[in-house]
């Protein structure tokens, strides 16, 4: 079978060898595919691997030889699946791989909010600390402790339960809304609402997939309820935030900090007004990236070639 890489670059940057997809066909790796181009490459694979190269009905239309799809992430947004649902062409994608990943990374960027390591580490280099007139000092508004904060977290999946997780390790207080109350957990949270979590939390941090209903959650009727000293945290969609309302909140002080590691259209562009916000980390949709995810989402992507060969197919959407 031929396999077709459209972008593979992010998840094999030369440290991830595509060796055990490689072994199941003749595999063609593109690091990048302009939409443009997406055909052309395509035209005669059987199987095809994108992560956010966008397949429309218009695109697979065009694609005849096509057998199967395996999304090289957990969203699938970018393959009309309704298509393919018609034509009978399965489309996979890989759960789980970044749960540890992406709930490590939030907890990264929470640390560094009410810590700030590198901020201070900088000063000091810079002779801050040299020129002190104690023997210490810091320049930190929201220097606090995790233990006894309440941690909000909106969409409580995996991902979210295991960021839960680590926040109780913190002695946190843990919210969770999920729609379907679902979880399976050994440490103490609560359910709530939105509405409780955006008044309660000190930190709210978004979990949840995109849908109709959660783009564009984050507004600012919804930053209204939160507490002034609250700290918003994004890595799951970009969409979920009405990034002009977030800019505003944090330039004009409404909230106290933000950390986006999404945003709306990725690469970000140079307009987005995140870019000019106070009091806000933003990051290049890494929190997934760590060397062991990228490793398990190859292997996965092999599982769900080999299961899609042998005529038992895993992971499907829909």
């Amino acid at each position: 079978m031929n396999i077709t890489v459209l972008d593979g670059h992010t998840l094999n940057p030369g440290d991830n060898p595509w060796t055990a997809i490689g072994a199941l066909g003749k595999l063609t790796v593109h690091d990048r595919t302009p939409t443009d181009e997406i055909v052309a490459r395509a035209k005669g694979a059987d199987i095809i691997l994108t992560n956010k190269c966008p397949l429309s009905a218009e695109t697979l239309a065009q694609l005849p030889n096509l057998k199967f799809i395996s999304v090289l992430a957990t969203g699938y947004n970018i393959v009309d699946t309704a298509y393919c649902a018609e034509k009978g062409i399965p489309v996979s994608n890989v759960p789980i791989y970044s749960t540890d990943a992406v709930a490590e990374f939030v907890f990264s960027l929470m640390l560094d909010f009410y810590k700030r390591p590198a901020f201070h580490s900088t000063l000091s280099h810079e002779g801050a600390w040299e020129t002190s007139k104690d023997f210490c000092f810091w320049e930190n508004p929201n220097f606090r402790e995790l233990s006894g904060k309440t941690l909000g977290i909106i969409g409580f999946g995996r991902i979210g339960q295991r960021t839960a997780e680590l926040g109780a390790a913190f002695k946190m207080n843990i919210l969770g809304h999920s729609r379907s109350r679902s979880a399976e957990t050994t440490f103490p949270f609560e359910w709530a609402s939105i509405e409780e979590i955006l008044e309660k939390s000190d930190v709210i941090s978004l979990h949840c997939p995109l849908t109709t209903e959660t783009h564009g959650m984050i507004n600012e009727a919804a930053i209204a309820k939160m507490k002034p000293t609250a700290f918003l945290v994004n890595t799951a969609r970009g969409p979920l935030i009405d990034e002009q309302a977030l800019a505003d909140a944090l330039n004009s002080g409404r909230i106290a900090g933000a950390a986006c590691d999404v945003v709306s259209a990725e690469p970000i562009l140079g307009t987005n007004p995140l870019l000019r916000a106070k009091n806000l980390t933003l990051t290049p949709h890494i929190a997934w990236a760590a060397a062991e995810a990228r490793a398990r989402l190859m292997q996965i992507t092999a599982e769900n070639i080999m299961a899609f060969q042998s005529g038992n197919p895993i992971h499907l959407i829909g």
